[in-house]
């Protein structure tokens, strides 16, 4: 059992979040945004990795004075770790256990039994394909009654979680995630394209991403091949790294475009190369709610997006980018096409989103919402 430290003062609301890890990734961040954008004097957080590896982000939050520790989750249902998080809600006098994601919702919910702790779970997004569970049909219906939030990120997420988790739709409310905006540098985005060898006045279309077949990048490098057909002035940058990149860069060269087409890898700023896109593609299955499209709704960059999941509740096509359907090659080389040509829509669509994402998608926005759900979950 790791030493927890001094509970908190009366005055302060303590979260323990319960997460897989703190890696690279949009429930990641929105953990982070949370744990860094709550108010100090009036809460104080701490983060349990039940993987056995606080991350990339947890091991900066730890730099930054946050308690980010771990937990080894053992194969089947791991009892033990069920008494290591009690126990740590016991010594931290945790207020409230924040669990994000399913399988951690499962172990906070049991360790928060005989507690007094109020339980908050979010489901920030579904794999792909969905599937029933014959467990989740007991389960998770008593799961729900006794907690005390269930928050899905967009409303195909609040389906989903209805649909295949048999938890009541009345029950759960929609909360959108939100980053800090991103200021862009131009100095900086013509550095990136020197340093890829892109010259200023190319077409540059890109992603940021990890490389994972359910982002469905395969489609990306298919539209992209009958982009540079007619338009041999344009690039495609896939910033990001993952389990599916030696597949995309051979079907980059069975394609003929690997000269064209950027594989960065892992980047610790990927907003540099977002900035120095024309156009940002998000080409996924599924999707809850893109933080790198948030992101570049932020920087003003016009987006084309499958129109899945939280993407329709993001991207209106027409005002902030583009939506296309899924696994249809020629329909994204067509929007990308019809935006390279016309550069006052690309204008208007970049000017449109910035808007949208201060009106909604703030990281403001989404602390003050999670705040005043803490503040009602502990009136309850």
């Amino acid at each position: 059992m790791r030493n927890a430290t001094p509970g908190p003062s009366s005055q302060q609301t303590t979260i323990l979040h319960v997460t897989f890890n703190m890696g690279i990734g949009g429930t990641e961040q929105v953990i982070r945004q949370l744990v860094t954008g709550l108010p100090s004097d009036c809460y104080e957080n701490h983060v349990v990795c039940i993987d056995g590896n606080v991350g990339e982000m947890g091991q900066q939050l730890q730099r930054d004075g946050v308690d980010v520790f771990s937990i080894s989750r053992e194969a089947g249902i791991d009892k033990r770790l069920i008494r290591a998080i009690r126990e740590s809600i016991r010594q931290l006098g945790v207020d409230i256990v924040h669990c994000h994601q399913y399988t951690p919702w499962f172990y906070g919910w049991l360790a928060s039994l005989g507690t007094s702790a109020r339980v908050v779970f979010t489901e920030h997004g579904r794999f792909h394909p969905d599937r029933y569970r014959h467990k989740a049909f007991a389960l998770n219906p008593l799961m729900a009654l006794k907690t005390h939030a269930i928050v899905a990120i967009s409303d195909a997420t609040r389906s989903a979680l209805s649909r295949y988790e048999f938890v009541p739709k009345s029950r759960i409310q929609v909360l959108y995630n939100g980053i800090r905006s991103i200021e862009k540098n131009p100095s900086r985005a013509s550095e990136v394209r020197a340093e890829l060898g892109i010259p200023d006045k190319d077409f540059v279309l890109g992603t940021i991403a990890r490389l994972d077949p359910v982002k469905n990048q395969a489609m990306m490098l298919d539209g992209f091949s009958i982009v540079l057909e007619s338009c041999p002035d344009s690039w495609l940058l896939m910033v990001g790294d993952g389990p599916d990149r030696r597949t995309l860069e051979r079907r980059a060269s069975e394609l003929g475009i690997e000269s064209r087409v950027c594989f960065t890898g892992f980047r610790e700023e990927p907003a540099d190369y977002l900035a120095a896109m024309d156009l940002f593609l998000l080409t996924s299955h599924t999707e809850g709610t893109s933080m790198t499209l948030l992101e570049a709704m932020s920087l003003g960059v016009p987006a084309i997006a499958t129109a899945v999941g939280g993407n329709v509740e993001i991207v209106e096509s027409g005002r902030t980018g583009l939506l296309i359907p899924t696994e249809n090659p020629a329909e994204l080389a067509k929007a990308v096409l019809r935006l390279k040509s016309d550069r006052d829509l690309r204008e208007k669509l970049g000017r449109e989103s910035r808007i949208l994402f201060e009106e909604r998608f703030s990281v403001a926005r989404m602390v003050s919402r999670y705040q005043d759900l803490y503040v009602k979950v502990l009136e309850d």
